[in-house]
């Protein structure tokens, strides 16, 4: 049949999915009946574990307009597969926004959302009284908690937006300022539902039924069943036992976490709220039954959000602690009104809304209006446009509920260990039906003990006791403050080896102190002043600026606002007033916040009335009105404002914000000459720069108009004020954490949305770059004129004079390699070299350079002036070059970046911390190397308890296949003390050795198939074959060998002198039934167990990422104990306890063998672990790399290897010819090595090729191809 063609959900976005359509196919659906009925029900669990098979084997394959079923595919590397039916409903209409219906007479409005065809006959957006209305049909689905629509023009599902997307702004008060009418929103509520977050708590039955099913517990029936049959009826019931407990615990555990997930999002979700409707009239109704569109009024009071809602009149304080992680009071504006011309078009060019350009103008669901203000008594409006899991909340709440997969190659190599351990047991099942059938056993016996080879060789056990490391970790890290919402990613911190850190408030303090400051005067600076609260400048525009340009307010008579604005507007001293309520509600316009001096006491002379008083009064006063603001933005990298002086006709408007954008927007003589380098002077420094300007405005700006003014009209033609230095001290902890993380060979990186000068100043200061690493300022320029996107390097300092400094510092690590190994090749660098690039230029970079763009993060250690999206594309780009990245913020706008990184770290302790993987209540970058401890030693845990697992599955698979060979097998109450009270106990407590307490340079394996690890499980198996064939076939060889029976007596060496106490051991048989009782099985449990406990030993693993085994008191406890227990009942047979076990007295001298062949596996066991599979490599590795407890020097490639210092890295690169590591960073470093071009020369440039630039966008650097040239 020919296949359709692919179609694509969210196509290009970051939740791109690929979809096929499926009809049900009455003759297949006949097969798998059949199939189901042979299978005794298997081949539909098989069903229910592969969706994708379910689907393809139940339905045929049709285009999406037939469709009924749907598969959806994940686009990104996990290809996660996802079965979806496809439903109808019915509604008058087809537009979620307006109503398409037939039967009434007017083109529909303009609507930029449309996701369906528009029916040319519908009547504003509007339903008609007629309750006679034809309905029709519309299909949809719900994925995640978002409804896709299916949409006729484009053929293909969409997903239902509402007013959040392509609406222009003037939209929202040209047409939605009314409100809608109770009929429309009753038509939208069919499409969108109900206002509401709805975290559904599954019930008990159906998260009991989906755990049951789960494949590990229908393997776990299918062995309980087994054994059964098998006799094995104690055994059995101790697996169900806890099988049952660890279900009720998975289930308890499961539903604990929805419920307070529920709890969370519910606590807010339904409020009374008054809305517009289209009459001008308004009503009280529940939050649920909002819709977009409407128009809801914010009281004065404040309220919590239950939707996203853009403001259209008023403004209002809001704290948004759950969205950005400050709970520092935000203002927000309402959405500006275009001027429109005589005609009633609109003057300026039409902006579209959107949430993330305009969210100074946007009320998020979830967060706390505290006040609002509005002049005249009138309400505080907002148009809502989202509602919903739609809304911001909802989409972090779903980020919750469905949290991206994460994939690492300890997951990947534990199921293809599963699968050889399948393989080697499919081998025993052949030996053993071979073996048996030779020697007449009945079929049914054979298919008993051949399916039984499965449940040994497999172990059950082995996900809970992998997973108990883990928690054990997160307990450790709860303890030191860092608790976490995705413990599976502890193991993953073990492998970071690179993090990325916000500056501000993460690796420096969250205040600012007043460093000082420059006026500006007749195009030139005035000396450096410090003292603010000078007399002489009370008047100064210098100070106005300072005074009013910010967004502070305040709030039970505490002025609060952005750290900054505060530090500043206190360091002027001034005072701020707000009108209350009451004088609002007196005057036709709003009445606007008042700054003035501190008021001065003068004394009164005698012969000044009253009236002479209060005119003096009057005309000292100097008090500055903020009329209108236009509220900082990172994209445009400033804010501004409108003021009045009292006593003055016109306007005035002040703006601040980067020196470098400031300037760009005043008048070229007002700006200094020496501009440039006085700011880069006190960038060096570390310091916080910020620029002044202002503005007197034209007589026609009057106050009624600058309330609906586009800011372009204020922010233009300014005069340059000065520059204001704020100092941004580091936090004490950052340089020795940072300091640790380079000894332990972590890439660090700075991402931050300050000044690029001001950000190297930091990163050297606190050791992110080396006292004279070079660093090379990367800026990139789009393409303009017809001219492509170019590149311009500039060197930081004068590379000349850094190198003759560099070169007496750097001899003792010179690389020393012999002549004839590099023969041909150019010298390495010696010198190590750091770019930084601003948030543009690595947006120029992305799309214009993407074969140059990994060069650039190899060596990339500050990004400056990056945006919060940007900072996620970087993590991305860095994952895509193979890194582990971690990332390091304090949840303001990073956010994006923490959930992406494979360990995101958050030092704030709000709401939004549940997008962060890990959080921390310590406010320092203390936890980052905690968790890498923690992340280390819970990896090589989960190593050591996977190996220990899988040889308990060997030996005890070796004991079996030895036993069937003489027709027995170990008892059912052996197979209990084995599984219980010796693996059980061990793999818990070995689980539970602590995290060593430095960071070593190297990094644990990241994943099971490596050669020391092969080596490892290989040597121990050989050594149990050896140990235990050695004693099977020693046995046979002693002179009182002979089939046992309950008359023998060999304790004293002779087999010919029963007595009664041998003859009563099992009264009433002659034989055992199984032939259990024997002397190759007593002689294979007690060799097999202290083979159990050797191998737990060797494995548990201590330094350098663990602490000592002997440190771990509860293992080394039990250890002993069984192991005292084993010999004692091994040396000291006690007729109770061998009955109970079913052994058989040997004499002494076999006894003293068996010892001896147990110390002597245990010796040899822990001489090969750690003489042979652990040092052999690491002699061979020093041998070519020198000692690993060498600290790194200034190095040239810092990202070559995490393992060994720099340059002993390149040393090994040199020496291992052309091996190639597997990293893509590694062996990009290679490349970069021998590029004679590179790294790009001082004062360059590089230009974008136009079909690279294009071509290369989709594929980007690959491993091998050559490195590109400048």
């Amino acid at each position: 049949m020919e296949r359709t063609e692919k179609r694509y959900l969210n196509a290009e976005g970051e939740d791109e999915m690929e979809v096929v359509g499926y009809r049900p196919c009455w003759w297949k659906l006949g097969l798998v009946g059949a199939g189901a009925l042979c299978s005794g029900g298997l081949l539909l669990l098989f069903l229910y574990w592969m969706p994708e098979w379910s689907v393809k084997c139940l339905c045929r394959e049709v285009s999406l307009k037939e469709a009924t079923v749907l598969l959806l595919w994940t686009t990104d590397e996990f290809r996660t597969c996802f079965r979806i039916k496809v439903q109808l409903m019915e509604v008058p209409g087809y537009e979620p926004l307006g109503a398409l219906f037939p039967g009434c007479g007017e083109e529909p409005p303009y609507n930029p959302t449309a996701l369906v065809i528009e029916h040319p006959q519908s009547k504003k957006d509007l339903l008609p009284k007629t309750p006679d209305v034809e309905k029709v049909q519309v299909r949809y689905f719900v994925h995640q908690n978002v409804k896709y629509v299916w949409g006729p023009r484009g053929q293909t599902f969409r997903k239902l937006v509402a007013l959040e997307e392509g609406i222009p702004c003037s939209v929202f008060h040209a047409r939605y300022s009314t409100g809608l009418s109770a009929t429309s929103k009753d038509y939208r509520k069919l499409f969108y539902g109900e206002n509401q977050i709805d975290v559904k708590v599954p019930s008990i039955p159906r998260l009991l039924v989906k755990e049951v099913l789960n494949p590990f517990y229908i393997f776990q029936v299918f062995s309980v069943i087994l054994w059964s049959f098998d006799d094995y009826y104690l055994y059995a019931s101790a697996i169900v036992f806890m099988s049952v407990v660890s279900i009720c615990t998975s289930l308890y555990t499961v539903r604990k976490q929805y419920v307070l997930l529920h709890d969370m999002v519910a606590a807010h979700n339904v409020v009374r709220v008054r809305v517009y409707r289209s009459n001008n009239v308004t009503e009280e109704i529940f939050s649920t039954d909002l819709v977009p569109g409407d128009v809801i009024v914010i009281p004065t009071n404040g309220m919590m959000m239950p939707c996203d809602a853009v403001l259209i009149c008023g403004t209002c304080v809001v704290n948004e602690s759950l969205l950005t992680g400050e709970s520092v009071p935000v203002l927000k504006t309402n959405l500006p009104v275009p001027a429109r011309c005589a005609n009633g078009t609109v003057q300026e060019e039409e902006e579209v809304y959107s949430s993330e350009n305009h969210k100074r103008h946007t009320l998020f669901c979830g967060t706390a209006v505290i006040q609002t203000r509005f002049y005249s008594g009138e309400a505080v409006k907002a148009v809502v446009i989202r509602t919903g899991f739609y809304t911001s909340k909802g989409q972090l709440v779903c980020s919750i509920l469905y949290p991206k997969p994460t994939d690492f190659k300890l997951y990947r190599d534990a199921y293809r260990f599963l699968l050889c351990l399948v393989c080697v047991a499919g081998i025993g099942m052949i030996y053993s039906i071979i073996s048996s059938a030779l020697k007449g056993e009945e079929v049914e016996r054979i298919i008993i003990e051949t399916l039984d080879i499965i449940t040994i060789t497999v172990p059950p056990a082995l996900p809970a006791a992998m997973t108990a490391g883990i928690v054990y970790a997160q307990h450790r890290l709860k303890r030191k403050g860092i608790y976490s919402i995705s413990p599976q990613r502890i193991n993953i911190c073990g492998q970071l080896n690179l993090v990325c850190f916000d500056k501000t408030g993460t690796l420096t303090e969250d205040g600012l102190d007043m460093w000082g400051f420059l006026r500006a005067q007749d195009g030139r600076f005035l000396s450096l002043e410090r003292d603010i609260s000078s007399q002489c400048l009370a008047r100064s525009r210098f100070i106005a600026g300072m005074a009013t340009c910010h967004s502070l307010t305040t709030i039970e008579g505490k002025i609060s606002g952005d750290p900054l604005d505060c530090k500043m507007f206190g360091a002027t001293g001034w005072v701020l007033e707000e009108p209350t309520a009451e004088e609002t509600a007196l005057h036709d316009q709003i009445m606007p916040t008042v700054v003035h001096p501190p008021r001065q006491t003068t004394s009164a002379t005698p012969s000044c009335g009253d009236a002479d008083m209060e005119l003096q009064e009057l005309m000292n006063s100097y008090e500055i009105g903020i009329i209108s603001q236009f509220p900082f933005s990172s994209a445009l990298q400033r804010m501004s404002v409108v003021t009045r002086t009292l006593g003055e006709r016109r306007l005035t408007a002040y703006m601040k914000g980067a020196p470098e954008m400031v300037a760009s927007l005043c008048k070229k003589e007002t700006v200094p000459e020496n501009f440039s380098e006085v700011l880069e002077k006190y960038t060096h420094q570390g310091l916080r720069v910020i620029a002044l300007a202002h503005r007197k405005l034209e007589a026609k700006l009057t106050w009624h108009r600058v309330q609906s003014v586009n800011r372009a009209v204020i922010e233009g033609n300014m005069e340059f004020l000065g520059l204001i230095m704020m100092q941004n001290k580091l936090k004490p902890r950052s340089i020795p954490i940072l300091s640790e993380l380079r000894r332990a060979c972590i890439r660090l990186v700075m991402v931050t949305g300050d000044n690029m000068l001001t950000a190297v100043s930091v990163a050297r200061e606190c050791g992110m770059i080396p006292p004279h690493g070079k660093v090379i300022v990367t800026e990139a320029s789009p393409p303009k004129g017809g001219q492509s996107a170019t590149i311009h390097w500039q060197y930081a300092e004068d590379p000349n004079g850094w190198r003759k400094s560099v070169a007496n510092d750097i001899k003792d690590i010179r690389i020393d390699v012999k002549e004839n190994r590099l023969k041909d090749r150019p010298q390495a660098p010696e010198t190590s070299y750091h770019f930084a690039m601003s948030g543009k230029s690595f947006a120029v970079i992305v799309e214009h350079f993407p074969d140059l763009l990994p060069k650039l993060l190899l060596c990339g250690t500050v990004y400056a002036r990056m945006a919060p999206d940007q900072k996620t594309q970087l993590v991305e780009a860095l994952q895509k070059v193979d890194y582990y990245v971690g990332m390091c913020g304090d949840g303001a706008n990073d956010c994006g970046a923490l959930k992406r990184a494979h360990a995101g770290i958050s030092l704030s302790e709000l709401e939004a911390s549940v997008a962060s993987p890990f959080t921390s209540k310590t406010p320092d970058i203390s936890c980052v190397p905690d968790l890498i401890r923690e992340g280390r030693a819970a990896l090589v845990t989960s190593f050591c308890v996977f190996k220990f697992m899988a040889l308990y599955s060997i030996i005890q698979y070796l004991s079996v296949l030895l036993l069937y060979s003489v027709l027995s097998n170990l008892g059912d109450v052996q197979y209990l003390f084995i599984d219980l009270a010796i693996i059980m106990s061990i793999a818990f407590t070995m689980s539970l050795n602590s995290s060593w307490k430095e960071l070593v340079p190297r990094r644990p394996p990241s994943g099971l198939i490596s050669v020391s690890m092969l080596l490892s499980v290989f040597m121990q198996i050989l050594l149990t074959l050896t140990f235990q064939v050695t004693a099977f076939l020693l046995v046979k060889e002693q002179p009182w060998y002979g089939t046992w029976t309950p008359s023998s007596n060999v304790c004293n060496g002779s087999r010919d002198e029963p007595t009664n106490a041998s003859i009563s051991l099992h009264p009433g048989s002659e034989v055992d039934e199984h032939n259990i009782s024997n002397y190759e099985n007593t002689t294979l449990f007690f060799v097999s167990c202290c083979q159990y406990l050797a191998v737990a030993f060797v494995y548990s693993k201590g330094r350098p990422f663990r602490q000592p085994v002997y440190r771990n008191y509860l293992f080394m406890a039990c250890i002993l104990i069984l192991y005292g227990f084993i010999i004692l009942i091994m040396m000291y047979p006690i007729k109770v306890i061998d009955d109970f076990f079913q052994l058989v007295c040997v004499p002494p001298d076999w006894r003293n063998k068996m010892l001896l062949l147990t110390l002597a596996n245990v010796s040899l066991s822990i001489l090969v672990e750690n003489f042979l599979c652990d040092s052999s490599f690491r002699w061979l590795r020093n041998l070519f790399a020198g000692r690993r407890d060498e600290h790194p020097a200034p190095n040239i490639y810092p990202q070559l290897d995490s393992g060994p210092p720099a340059v002993i890295c390149t040393r090994r690169l040199w020496n291992q010819g052309r091996r190639h590591p597997k990293a893509k960073y590694k062996r990009l470093a290679q490349e970069l090595l021998v590029d004679p071009d590179w790294p790009p020369k001082p004062k360059t440039s590089t230009q974008a090729k136009g079909l690279s630039a294009e071509s290369g966008g989709q594929q980007g650097w690959s491993p091998g191809h050559t490195a590109t040239r400048l």
